[in-house]
């Protein structure tokens, strides 16, 4: 931060050492080619490394004895003095960094002694289940109640997006196993509590649809007798892990509801394969066919709203 004579103030900031450097001698080269009158002197001017890693120019103006005539303040540039962070310091600071790395506990060592749990967003599924004894999350269910109470006549539910930082604060207070209350006024929003059951799925470090089935149901979408299609994807839905299959069957069973009340919030099954299809299944690594492989994810989510009765019903169905 630089104040002058005349009261104006600037500040200068940046992560990238070589810059603010360029800033300090460009700065300085041009008050050197003042005439001596206009400059005054200043005591204590130096960079300092602040713990955000930014770097910031800050000052302490003092004048010389010899002031320069009063008609000439309000023109008054200060002298740089600068002073590099001390190399030694630096270098006491990496070490001292380095040994508190080396000496830290692993990640299990503090899951075993309680001091980190495990979290719901970014955790694979049947993880999440197998801590809640459970088949489907409870996050998962709390959501789709949510929805199913307040969200189905509202216009672009699961389109529309919610406010970001509330999405985040919601998934903090999941992470944190604190007591989730949905109808809290604080995620009034049912926005709110769509986008944290997207990112819930975003997040998670293999997809619904499990990375080893993703080519298998692309091949199953490209089958051009329909009866034949629909029976290719149940098979494979089947076949899918007890976690995947059951939190699948529950959230399609919603989507369902929502595609129903397509008159009134807008959202039909081909509008909700856009917005899940990225959302629940893809490859493990992208291709160059990633716009091929988007038109197929929309489709079979698509297919499998349209069809839920097909696919998730008993045999007898």
């Amino acid at each position: 931060q630089i104040t002058t004579v005349s009261g104006n103030e600037f500040l200068l900031q940046s992560d990238i050492d070589f810059l603010i450097l360029d800033w300090f001698h460009a700065i300085k080269n041009a008050i050197d080619r003042l005439p001596k009158e206009q400059r005054i002197t200043s005591r204590n001017l130096e960079f300092k490394l602040r713990r955000s890693s930014s770097i910031e120019l800050l000052h302490n103006l003092d004048t010389e004895s010899k002031e320069p005539k009063p008609e000439h303040r309000k023109s008054l540039i200060f002298r740089l003095n600068y002073s590099a962070s001390d190399t030694n310091d630096r270098s006491r600071v990496k070490s001292r960094l380095k040994k508190f790395i080396s000496r830290r506990p692993s990640l299990k060592t503090l899951q075993e002694k309680g001091l980190i749990k495990d979290q719901i967003f970014g955790s694979h599924l049947h993880l999440v289940c197998e801590h809640e004894k459970s088949t489907v999350p409870q996050f998962v269910r709390l959501c789709i109640q949510a929805v199913e109470r307040r969200g189905l006549d509202v216009d672009g539910i699961y389109r529309v997006s919610g406010n970001l930082a509330t999405i985040q604060k919601l998934r903090f207070v999941v992470n944190q196993e604190e007591k989730l209350n949905l109808d809290d006024s604080q995620w009034e929003d049912i926005h709110v509590v769509t986008g944290a059951l997207k990112m819930f799925f975003r997040e998670l470090p293999e997809p619904l649809f499990p990375y080893c089935f993703f080519e298998q149901f692309v091949e199953a979408i490209k089958i051009q007798n329909n009866a034949t299609r629909i029976k290719c994807i149940r098979s494979l839905v089947k076949k899918l892990p007890r976690p995947n299959y059951d939190t699948m069957k529950i959230l399609f069973e919603h989507l369902q509801k929502i595609a129903a009340k397509e008159s009134v919030n807008l959202m039909s099954t081909q509008s909700l394969g856009i917005v899940f299809g990225p959302t629940l299944l893809r490859p493990e690594k992208e291709t160059g066919n990633m716009a091929v492989h988007m038109l197929y994810q929309n489709q079979i989510v698509e297919l499998m709203l349209s069809e839920y009765s097909k696919i998730f019903g008993s045999e007898e169905d």
